[in-house]
């Protein structure tokens, strides 16, 4: 990988170097989260997410767990209805559950995009619904507006909180043509990443009510989170939301014309098949020995990275690859992506042709 000069996925490789010039030389820091750049971040994303209040926390494994107590406590019920892959239950251990108290209440099949009709069958009391925009374990589905909003209309009705798993919520406006605020505006709070779609260091900040914010913070510091110096990480953030942000659209288009340039090609699958984010899943028919090796020899050849490893294996000839769009991406047609994917389906080796038969010897005498 370090001896490559072009990357095929997000922003390409995250070095230190490049991260540290996100924070600018004359950055004001805080005082264990108060104060300097970490406060202007939280008015930027207040602003940006037309909330009254936003707080920065260092994780968003911790942001998440602590709002949905808080929102569950204020209700009187700890119970959580999410889709089955969301990221609380596949990836955090369930922290939610160990540390806060909450119950699970999965909604609809695995495979699937959370829907109304799913949520329809829930017939408990719940806290709060969870909607992540978009679905990451799906390939960056999402609902369309219409349905998005009746699975709001439907926790309302039964008076739970509803929370945007937002960590993508960036990646999400070019395809409701709307605003971050526009889309926060159906929720009760919203987290939303800096390192992901965004590219900062780390790092995150929960919007919402004032109130709600004010015990998000109280459980920041129970949890550890309220670091000594934030700075670095407020500084970055505000960095990359004055850069990408305003370049999702791009992301978005250059996305979808890539979606199509491999929808038609064998042995790739994308999902989902109308890309609806600068990201998207690729179903290879491909043995994961074999990826990894073509991947190898694609860097070697061509000093190209590609994908280092599969989101998931999904059997001895199918991979699925996470694919995000980013800066890095920009630098290759959609034509030229597809040649490297189907480098990744096929040995390109070159077949040496076969030498050329001997006559058959003839007897000669000596000095003839």
């Amino acid at each position: 990988m370090k001896s490559c000069t072009r990357f095929l996925g997000g922003h390409g490789p995250r070095l230190a170097n490049d991260l540290l010039t996100t924070i600018p030389l004359d950055t004001e820091m805080d005082y264990y989260g108060v104060g300097g750049v970490v406060h202007d971040l939280e008015v930027k994303v207040a602003e940006i997410l037309g909330k009254p209040a936003a707080l920065f926390l260092p994780s968003g494994t911790m942001a998440q767990q602590i709002v949905l107590r808080v929102h569950g406590e204020r209700r009187g019920s700890k119970s959580v209805a999410f889709h089955p892959a969301c990221h609380l239950d596949s990836h955090e251990e369930r922290g939610y559950q160990q540390l806060h108290g909450l119950f699970a209440v999965p909604v609809g099949p695995r495979n699937e995009p959370l829907s109304v009709t799913s949520l329809q069958q829930v017939h408990e009391p719940v806290g709060a619904l969870l909607i992540e925009l978009p679905q990451r374990d799906l390939g960056g589905v999402l609902p369309t507006w219409s349905e998005l909003n009746a699975q709001v209309n439907w926790a309302r009705e039964r008076g739970a909180a509803v929370h945007l798993d937002g960590a993508r919520l960036w990646e999400s406006t070019p395809y409701y043509k709307k605003t971050p605020a526009q889309i926060a505006a159906l929720f009760d709070s919203v987290y939303v990443s800096f390192y992901k779609g965004l590219g900062g260091i780390t790092g995150c900040c929960v919007a919402g009510d004032q109130e709600v914010i004010d015990e998000v913070s109280t459980w920041r510091t129970r949890h550890g989170g309220r670091l000594f110096g934030m700075w670095p990480y407020a500084a970055s953030a505000m960095t990359v939301l004055d850069r990408r942000l305003p370049l999702m659209p791009k992301y978005y288009r250059h996305a979808v014309a890539i979606g199509k340039a491999l929808r038609e090609l064998p042995g790739v699958e994308v999902l989902p098949d109308s890309v609806q984010t600068p990201m998207m899943h690729l179903r290879l028919s491909v043995g994961l020995g074999e990826l990894r090796e073509r991947a190898l020899k694609i860097a070697r050849e061509q000093e190209i990275w590609t994908f280092a490893r599969p989101f998931v294996s999904e059997g001895a000839s199918l991979q699925r690859i996470e694919f995000t769009v980013g800066d890095a991406t920009l630098a290759f047609d959609p034509t030229e992506v597809r040649k490297l994917v189907q480098r990744l389906l096929r040995d390109q080796r070159k077949t040496s042709k076969a030498p050329a038969k001997r006559a058959p010897a003839t007897s000669q005498r000596p000095g003839h």
